[in-house]
């Protein structure tokens, strides 16, 4: 059975499968499926789509040198048929099979170990600036914290010093309020009710008269 590569993508195609398109100058171009053959009419360049054989190996993605790819070269040489040959042919082709699939996932492992690598050291990165960041920002809270202490201490001494000035205030207040608030209005009066001749034996200027009019008795 032979087994042809897509000219775009380069993966296998089995007998049946795929389409074929034949230039003027008879070179056959086999392709998986119409995807390919469309991107070919289109001129793409394969290396530079990311979804092509060609483009993973010039990405470093993929194997690109290896023992087991000697055997996958065509050769042209007529060779009589015998069955043992033909045994021994597909065994080998079944090992080396093997040995492509896991030297390709020892590769794809290597490939990954540098990835996390560097993944690693990004992230490493990116935490220590969020703990720094979360240093500079408990600093700048311990030191806000810090200053209003110190500004209610200021406050609460300002408070202590000008509290005995208040209570001496307050005293003098309520000394005035007992003491001299309440001899001034009796005085007041006293004055009123000896103008008006009443009280304390004083004899009023205003006399009454016999009903008609009042008079004046001139002492």
């Amino acid at each position: 059975m032979r087994v042809d590569k897509c000219y775009f993508c380069s993966t296998n195609v089995y007998p049946g499968h795929g389409c074929a398109f034949v230039r003027n100058d008879a070179k056959v171009f086999r392709f998986c499926s119409s995807k390919c053959h469309r991107n070919f009419k289109l001129r793409r360049n394969p290396r530079k789509v990311k979804w092509t054989k060609a483009f993973r190996k010039a990405a470093g993605k993929e194997m690109t040198i290896d023992s087991t790819f000697e055997f996958e070269k065509r050769r042209n040489i007529p060779v009589r048929y015998n069955r043992d040959l033909v045994q021994t042919t597909v065994k080998a082709i079944q090992r080396i099979g093997e040995i492509q699939a896991r030297r390709e996932k020892a590769f794809f492992n290597n490939r990954m170990s540098v990835a996390r690598e560097k993944l690693r050291l990004v992230r490493a990165k990116k935490r220590a600036l969020r703990k720094a960041k979360d240093e500079a920002y408990y600093e700048f809270i311990k030191k806000r914290d810090a200053e209003m202490e110190l500004e209610d201490q200021e406050v609460q001494v300002d408070v202590d010093l000008v509290q005995p000035e208040t209570e001496q205030v307050t005293e003098k207040v309520k000394e005035r309020i007992t003491v001299g608030g309440s001899k001034p209005a009796k005085t007041k009066k006293l004055k009123i009710r000896k103008s008006l001749g009443g009280g304390d034996g004083a004899t009023s200027a205003l006399v009454p008269s016999e009903g008609r009019t009042m008079g004046m008795e001139v002492e």
